[in-house]
């Protein structure tokens, strides 16, 4: 990062006004009368609504458009665990994107803990003032058991978007670049470079589409993650593959697939080259790649690519789901993001990038042309038919697999 960048940055965060959000009246509040309305008396009359019927709380405040994005700050980006009070930022960026892309209201909630279990308590007492919880930022293999026991506790949907935006992203555009390969899933060998919270969901979800756990090596920074180690988790274990294989080296070779969430510089050229023909590989650790792409494609010509980095093609980018996948489940008053409704995500995502891309789009891609293809297999953030496409099929699934309280509205998300 340059030092220009980072004043621009620095500038950007601090004015006109600190921060990236901020709270706005959605009703009048310039006479008496307005604040007899909005407050006493009147305020009186939805509260006894409320107490007689608790799903009138949709009906009269605004929990059914409001997110709330959580973090302890033990895993920011790519920086660690440097605490709640420096995760700030990054919150406040997540419910700036849940308004811009989705229109949902959303508000940043930083939680300082000592267990586990204060964490859990903290952010289940308080879960009834939301529509939905978004996780952010927590390290593995915490954020395991914190989403879990939130799930079981909560009565609105929990989603780690470290985990499961990411895989959701990651899976569709594996399948696309696959597809575009000429290989089929179930018989691809995949290696993942990485075994945090990120690389664990990934595998799970491309297992939910196809894959098979005994073709995946998962490799930690011991290295491949095996039947014999001791000394893994039992997020991990589910990946401990029974081989002599011990190194990126040894299995590597003749794989298909390579999904990096670990750090820079880590995937070599010798390396690039073990693989299988036509491989796929996704370099998303961010800001520096496993393998740089001007390196990965200058030892294979015939591999396709993707990074986390928007300056280069295939962008893995959360915001391609999660606003969306939000949106869609508090439309239809979802219990829970189950699977269905991820895989729904996965489908819609995966068909937009097939589609002819709007002028709009290109324009503000800053190219002239985008067709389904090698270094186009995700759609850019910036599209707008995201919202519909992912938002309704995500309400659908909610609704077919039982978890939406209520019906998908009549003309949802058409034109």
């Amino acid at each position: 990062m340059s030092e220009d960048f980072r004043e621009q940055a620095l500038h950007y965060h601090a004015y006109p006004t600190p921060g990236k959000i901020e709270v706005a009246l959605t009703k009048p509040a310039d006479t008496v009368e307005d604040l007899a309305l909005a407050y006493s008396p009147g305020v009186a009359e939805p509260v006894r609504e409320i107490a007689k019927n608790p799903d009138d709380v949709y009906k009269y405040t605004s929990k059914g458009n409001m997110v709330a994005v959580i973090s302890n700050g033990t895993a920011i980006l790519g920086l660690g665990n440097l605490g709640p009070l420096a995760s700030k930022p990054v919150m406040e960026g997540k419910s700036l994107l849940f308004k811009r892309f989705a229109g949902l209201d959303s508000i940043d909630i930083e939680v300082k803990h000592r267990t586990i279990d204060e964490f859990v308590d903290t952010v289940a007492n308080i879960a009834d003032t939301f529509g939905g919880i978004n996780l952010e930022d927590i390290k593995a293999p915490d954020c395991f058991e914190i989403e879990r026991r939130l799930i079981e506790r909560c009565d609105v949907p929990v989603f780690h978007d470290d985990q499961h935006g990411t895989a959701i992203v990651t899976a569709a555009g594996m399948l696309n670049a696959i597809e575009l390969q000429g290989k089929k899933l179930e018989d691809a060998i995949i290696v993942c470079l990485g075994a945090g919270a990120a690389a664990v969901a990934c595998m799970e979800l491309l297992i939910k589409c196809g894959a098979m756990r005994e073709k995946i090596y998962m490799l930690d920074r011991k290295g491949v993650i095996h039947t014999r180690r001791d000394d893994i988790n039992e997020y991990k274990q589910r990946f401990a593959n029974n081989t002599d294989k011990r190194t990126l080296q040894d299995v590597i070779e003749g794989a298909d697939l390579f999904l990096g969430v670990s750090g820079p510089n880590l995937l070599d050229a010798e390396d690039l080259k073990l693989m299988a023909d036509k491989p796929v590989v996704f370099a998303c650790s961010n800001p520096d790649p496993e393998i740089k792409p001007e390196l990965a494609h200058e030892v294979r010509d015939d591999l396709i690519m993707g990074t986390g980095r928007s300056d280069y093609p295939n962008q893995v980018n959360n915001v391609l789901c999660f606003p969306f996948i939000f949106r869609g489940a508090l439309d239809v008053r979802a219990s829970v993001i189950n699977d269905e409704m991820k895989l729904a995500a996965v489908d819609a995502i995966r068909q937009l990038t097939k589609e002819p891309v709007p002028a709009e789009v290109l324009k503000a891609a800053g190219v002239d042309t985008l067709e389904f293809g090698k270094g186009y297999i995700i759609p850019k953030p910036m599209d707008p038919r995201l919202l519909p496409r992912v938002a309704k099929a995500v309400a659908q699934a909610a609704v077919d697999s039982g978890v939406a309280r209520i019906e998908m509205p009549e003309g949802y998300m058409e034109a």
